[in-house]
């Protein structure tokens, strides 16, 4: 892998595209070995589908999440403190595969 380039990572999708699909990839299946399957598929495919990773610098990442995101949740019954903290181990696991893909850890 290249060298990251923070200038770069703001046309993520053209320039990093395979690192952002590895960090997703690692982050879902490490909360698929640990957490309820169904949830976590569920959180992948209609939730974090419309997420969007963003640089913050020195070496930190953000995921922002689309609006009401426990809303999105159709196929599965959990209330709604059951995916929220799901979500954020779910959101903290995203952030550091992308520290470790972009070599940051």
């Amino acid at each position: 892998m290249a060298e990251f380039d923070p200038e770069q990572f703001e046309d993520k999708y053209a320039n990093y595209f395979a690192e952002l699909q590895r960090a997703y990839k690692q982050a879902f299946d490490t909360m698929n070995d640990t957490y309820d399957s169904e949830l976590v598929h569920a959180i992948d495919q209609q939730i974090l589908s419309e997420s969007e990773p963003f640089y913050e610098g020195e070496g930190q990442f953000r995921v922002e999440l689309p609006e009401d995101p426990t809303e999105r949740l159709s196929s599965v019954i959990a209330n709604d403190e059951r995916v929220e903290s799901l979500l954020d181990r779910y959101v903290e696991e995203i952030e550091a595969e992308l520290r470790t893909v972009f070599g940051f850890e």
